[in-house]
């Protein structure tokens, strides 16, 4: 049976906007989940070992190289098991937290999760994505353009690399609690965490009774 796989990357544990938004999601969830804590339980960073070994036969693996396959493998294993994806990653610096870009650098090998020729393992499995962030980086606001983890993710969870159908959640503004200079956009941060939370309700309804069908 396919399941949900739920990789988390915020820090912040309980206290993380993006978490909060992902239970929103996982209360609504029907079946099997796979949850995977990035943050509590990294995964290494790509090493010349874990590159080395995918080119290198397995018996003729060092111990390094046959560790680090041993990884990969295990992750891979449990992306292509699964039938629907529930990421967590904050914007932090404008980017993604390092410890999902090492899962992601863990999980891309060309001719398993990634096809050169044809489409992915994965294509089409819906996934969804939720990316808090402290400050407005949408069309208008004074820093449009400098997102750099959505764009990214759509790109490499989606059409570029894995082939996922991607959907988005961003709960924005959400240092306008505790930031005075933000105070007057408090009720921006309301109304997008409300929309986030209902989005999330609505998808995970939507992605589960197309993984039922």
């Amino acid at each position: 049976m396919s399941y949900l796989l739920h990789i988390d990357s915020s820090s912040l544990g309980e206290a993380s906007v993006s978490r909060q938004v992902a239970q929103s999601f996982r209360d609504q969830w029907q079946g099997p989940v796979v949850h995977r804590d990035l943050a509590a339980a990294p995964v290494p960073h790509l090493t010349a070992a874990g590159i080395t070994a995918r080119i290198t036969a397995p018996g003729r693996h060092t111990p390094e190289q046959a560790k680090a396959a041993a990884l990969q493998d295990e992750l891979i294993e449990e992306f292509l098991g699964a039938g629907t994806y529930l990421f967590t990653v904050p914007m932090y610096n404008l980017s993604m937290p390092s410890v999902f870009k090492a899962w992601l650098d863990q999980i891309i090998i060309s001719e398993r999760t990634l096809s050169l020729t044809g489409p992915s393992p994965a294509a089409g499995r819906p996934a969804l994505v939720i990316s808090a962030r402290g400050g407005g980086y949408g069309p208008g606001t004074p820093r449009e353009g400098l997102d750099y983890v959505v764009p990214t993710l759509e790109a490499v969870l989606g059409r570029a690399v894995l082939g996922l159908d991607v959907t988005t959640v961003i709960p924005e503004l959400t240092m306008a609690p505790v930031a005075p200079a933000l105070a007057p956009l408090l009720p921006l941060h309301e109304a997008s965490m409300t929309a986030a939370h209902d989005k999330a309700r609505t998808l995970a309804t939507t992605f589960g009774t197309a993984a039922a069908a």
